[in-house]
């Protein structure tokens, strides 16, 4: 149409009789209104497109659900590796990249992400001893992800996971005194029984 209107303008530029020129002039107009026509629909459609592309780009997240904290796990260790077991049935079926592990020195952090609509979260800070960042890594295997915390210190046994762990471990053992009377820590341990239990372990 931008060719016409070219077209039909150096025809106006050389005719001379009026009756071409009228003519000429009529459509000339006519192809001009077009294209303005034109013009205004393509932009009336550009924001349109927009518009119904918006609730896509809000709705996108929602497919990936909310996120759980992960708390059922089972670990165990060789002389280099301390390995975290995880299992999420169907975490072999979703892309590598969506399985995420950040270690540091005393924590690892695991993010798997649109697993069945959800994202699963596990975060362990403060590891009983330090770990190697560059030698631990991940696997994923049917429904179970494993964590491979590579020790820092070889062929040392880590007796508990966390340090916090340790820590609720030992005060939960009962401490005895090796200067005062024997019968004194067992009456220690007893009042602690006592302490704890029910009615029935009370009578």
């Amino acid at each position: 149409m931008q060719k016409d209107l070219e077209e039909v303008k150096v025809l106006l530029e050389k005719s001379t009789r009026k009756r071409v020129r009228d003519a000429l002039t009529v459509e000339k107009n006519k192809i001009e209104t077009e294209i303005k026509n034109k013009m205004q629909q393509k932009s009336q459609k550009k924001p349109e497109l927009v518009d119904s592309e918006k609730p896509a780009a809000v709705v996108a997240p929602l497919t990936t659900g909310y996120t759980v904290k992960i708390s059922n796990y089972g670990w165990d260790q060789s002389d280099k590796f301390v390995k975290i077991y995880i299992t999420l049935t169907g975490v072999h079926q979703v892309p590598i990249e969506n399985v995420q592990v950040h270690f540091t020195e005393r924590s690892f952090d695991l993010l798997v992400k649109n697993l069945n609509g959800k994202n699963y979260s596990m975060i362990v800070n403060n590891l009983l001893k330090p770990i190697s960042v560059e030698g631990s890594s991940k696997k994923v295997k049917t429904d179970t992800v494993i964590i491979l915390c590579r020790k820092k210190a070889e062929n040392t046994r880590w007796d508990y996971l966390t340090q916090v762990e340790k820590e609720c471990k030992e005060k939960e053992k009962p401490s005895y005194d090796n200067e005062t009377d024997p019968s004194e820590g067992l009456m220690n341990v007893l009042k602690k029984i006592y302490e704890d239990g029910d009615d029935d372990m009370k009578r």
